[in-house]
């Protein structure tokens, strides 16, 4: 049963923000940092979080609990309307992987930052840095 009624739990299911989130913030504060430039949103499939043009990569950037980050302590499962949320996860994690498939047929490469990540950021940056570099080599490589 859920402790609050249907007209508070719906006004606060609709403060949960879909775009500039604090961990789409804080991860292009720290590509910016690291001297990359981007676009947000774009009209691209699945409208990636950060789109880095010249390494032909997006950046998605997932909540643990909405996109089902396996094995995260952030990822549980609700204990009501669990039909409900099993389909709503189920259609979450489909949607994902068919824009994840559309992207990487349209030539992008495409990186997934979990929400939980944000916590280690050094290892954060680490990761990107490494991802980034070896993607901007092979898009500036020259073709034969």
């Amino acid at each position: 049963m859920d402790t609050v009624s249907q007209t508070i739990r719906s006004w606060n299911m609709s403060r949960i923000r879909s775009r500039d989130t604090i961990p789409e913030r804080t991860v292009r504060s720290l590509l910016h940092r690291m001297g990359f430039r981007f676009r947000l949103h774009s009209r691209l499939p699945g409208r990636p979080d950060i789109v880095l043009a010249r390494c032909r990569t997006v950046i998605l950037v997932h909540g643990c609990f909405w996109h089902r980050h396996e094995t995260c302590q952030f990822a549980y499962k609700p204990k009501t309307r669990k039909r409900f949320w099993r389909s709503k996860f189920s259609a979450n994690i489909a949607r994902d992987r068919v824009v994840q498939a559309d992207l990487r047929k349209q030539g992008w490469r495409v990186v997934v930052v979990w929400e939980c990540e944000l916590r280690n950021m050094e290892r954060l940056a680490k990761r990107l840095a490494a991802k980034l570099k070896r993607y901007a080599d092979v898009a500036s490589a020259p073709k034969d």
